[in-house]
């Protein structure tokens, strides 16, 4: 399937062609992401101007919508769409895991609840190949598993081991189809589980090529890179190495030069959206105000609309008014600089000087407007400090800052933004928050545990701030060290859900009151804390993780918080593990499925039931779970006894929520 060409001096870059029933791809490649069967604000017109050789669409989408049968009726996606090149089909795999209504994950495939209508459906290897197949793509991806590249090394090899089985049942199910199918090697950032898959999914025959998943998801950029190495070595020479969802201009040069050949990623058109475009200055973001003014071109060795036409003021307008008009002239230019930037890649691998190439390139795209200013620079003003006491600031590469703990490397939402994740799962999933928002609800007393940089409370303030009649309220924010409290203060460029009085009075007071709300901060350790706070209704559950501070996810710990519970009590929390369940369950609390917060599949509800509130909207776990538990090799947290294994074993499966 791949014709190799050239490849590089001083690097693993390579040039080649893949053909196809449509078309021959020069690679290496990028393709654009076509999601739901679109390139978001792109035409098929503006497409073939990009030179597009391929691109990717989803089979989860266009299985929830339109569904199966409109494939099979009218032909396939390429007649449906209009489009004459190729296609390849992501089988679905990251998007369950990534959507709010993924529910259980089990050996068949991943039950989720469909977007569009409600419905149950089971996506397994079978059905998403059957899928594919109707859709028509050139090239089929097997049905993975993928979790947080930062996921433990048991969670890693479980997910890596039923990848290797669903790959198997793909192949079957692919029959005697003429379309190519990828494998994809799992085992996040844990090299011998890279090397173990790579050997698994090669071995078995009848792969056209290999994908590398399970990055770009929570790791550093330096694990990303030695990952993507290591595996491509791995793989068989004469055929398609793909890197899945990456990323950046940089990440795709980098990524060539470890030798991958095929890249896709959402960025170019969903950063167009906010305003951030890539230039052959470095990456310019037109929201900040340095372009109002700004009457030079985006970038002056491009032709395209948006910088032959228009000035970065104009832009800027548009971004900053939410024009439809600027999503897509910006869209279309970083398609474009993706899509030459890989034409220049061949080139100059081609011409044998890929290896200087890459070396002046590397500095050049990790440039920003900060760099290159579209103006004569102001006197800088001081720089705050990033760093306080045991915590400093961490950049995502999604474009958000969090706060990381020196100590253990820990980051607080490393692969999920933590304004989106405290909303959907510590605030919006709460039944006893609903109510108290009706001007007839009774008061609510929420605890806050690990108050960290405010980003769940100020979620609750936020609401509280749109429902003007709601019951009185207040929050206990449970907190050891204020650091990253005060840091995260210090910084509200880099963390605007702190632009509101609240938190600022509350630093300096101790607590913020206003009417109908009271916000309180108890310092020290939560475990000697707690029995002198009011009884809550709500608890958001969200210290660091056992790996820091095992303690605090101790079945000891949880039977000592039920106990002290004295009504009914909801407990929500980003962890979803057999293990926590487990001890969850054995302290008394009722336990349900949680919404996914990417890239978990899921997270947890804890329910002590005395009565007064109605948790039944709440999805229990049922005796499925308690099947699939017993499949796992880790039903119990470390800080429990082998010994006590078999008296907690039966405490939980006679737990009154599995007995109805």
């Amino acid at each position: 399937m791949l014709e190799i060409r050239t490849k590089a001096d001083g690097s693993r870059a390579r040039t080649g062609t893949i053909t196809t029933a449509h078309n021959r791809i020069e690679t290496p490649v990028f393709m654009p992401v076509g999601t739901r069967g679109s390139v978001r604000t792109q035409t098929l017109a503006q497409l073939e101007r990009l030179g597009a050789s391929i691109i990717l669409s989803n089979t989860y989408h266009l299985l929830v919508r339109p569904g199966i049968e409109v494939f099979e009726r009218l032909g396939g996606l390429h007649r449906w769409m209009g489009w004459k090149q190729s296609i390849l089909t992501d089988s679905g795999g990251f998007q369950i895991f990534s959507l709010p209504h993924a529910r259980s994950m089990g050996e068949d495939g991943a039950e989720f609840r469909s977007y569009a209508d409600g419905t149950k459906l089971l996506l397994t290897p079978e059905r998403s190949i059957a899928m594919q197949r109707a859709i028509g793509s050139d090239i089929m991806m097997v049905l993975d598993q993928c979790i947080d590249s930062t996921s433990s090394r048991e969670e890693a090899q479980r997910a890596m081991e039923l990848t290797h089985r669903w790959a198997r049942r793909s192949l079957a199910a692919r029959a005697g189809s003429e379309q190519a199918l990828f494998a994809i090697v799992q085992g996040a950032c844990f090299e011998d589980l890279r090397r173990a898959s790579a050997e698994a999914l090669t071995s078995m025959q009848g792969f056209d090529g290999f994908a590398i998943g399970g990055l770009a998801v929570g790791e550093s950029r330096a694990q990303r890179e030695d990952m993507t190495e290591l595996t491509a070595q791995l793989l068989p020479e004469a055929m398609p190495r793909y890197l899945m969802g990456v990323g950046t201009p940089l990440d795709l040069l980098e990524g060539v030069h470890r030798g991958i050949d095929m890249f896709d990623c959402i960025l170019p058109t969903a950063w167009a959206q906010q305003g951030v475009v890539f230039t052959s200055h470095g990456r310019i973001d037109l929201k900040r105000s340095v372009h109002k003014l700004a009457e030079q071109p985006l970038d002056r060795s491009c032709d395209c609309e948006a910088c032959a036409l228009y000035s970065r003021s104009y832009l800027h307008h548009l971004i900053k008014a939410r024009e439809p008009l600027g999503w897509q002239l910006l869209a279309f230019h970083n398609l474009r600089f993706y899509l030459e930037l890989m034409t220049e890649i061949r080139a100059q691998i081609d011409r044998g000087t890929f290896a200087a190439f890459h070396a002046k390139q590397r500095q050049i795209l990790a440039l920003t407007d900060q760099d290159n200013p579209p103006a004569k620079r102001p006197t800088p003003k001081p720089v705050r400090p990033t760093t306080r006491g045991q915590f400093r600031v961490h950049q995502s590469s999604l474009g958000f800052s969090s706060i990381q703990h020196l100590p253990s490397g820990e980051v607080m939402h490393a692969a999920n933004h933590p304004d989106v994740e405290a909303e959907r799962v510590y605030v919006e999933q709460s039944i006893a928050i609903e109510q108290a928002l009706a001007p007839s609800g009774r008061p609510l007393v929420v605890w806050d545990v690990g108050l960290g940089a405010a980003h769940n409370a100020m979620a609750l303030i936020r609401k509280l701030d749109s429902s003007p009649h709601h019951a009185p309220i207040s929050i206990v924010s449970f907190e050891r060290d204020l650091d990253a409290f005060q840091l995260a203060l210090s910084l509200q460029r880099s963390f605007p859900h702190l632009r509101h009085a609240a938190p600022h009075i509350l630093a300096n007071a101790g607590n913020f009151r206003r009417e109908g709300l009271e916000w309180r901060v108890c310092q020290g350790d939560f475990l000697t804390t707690f029995v002198t706070a009011p009884q809550p209704d709500v608890i958001f559950y969200d210290p660091f993780s056992s790996h820091v501070d095992a303690e605090m996810w101790s079945l000891e710990t949880f039977r000592r918080l039920f106990a002290h519970l004295a009504g009914s009590v909801e407990l929500f929390t980003y962890r979803s593990s057999t293990a926590l369940r487990s001890s969850l369950l054995a302290a008394g609390f009722h336990v349900a499925h949680g919404v996914a917060s990417h890239p978990k599949p899921e997270t947890t509800i804890a329910l002590k039931l005395a009565g007064g509130v109605d948790f039944s909207r709440h999805a229990f776990l049922g005796r499925e779970w308690l099947d699939k538990r017993a499949r796992s090799s880790a039903r119990f947290s470390a800080d429990v006894a082998p010994e006590h294994h078999q008296q907690l074993e039966q405490m939980i499966r006679s737990h009154a929520q599995f007995c109805s």
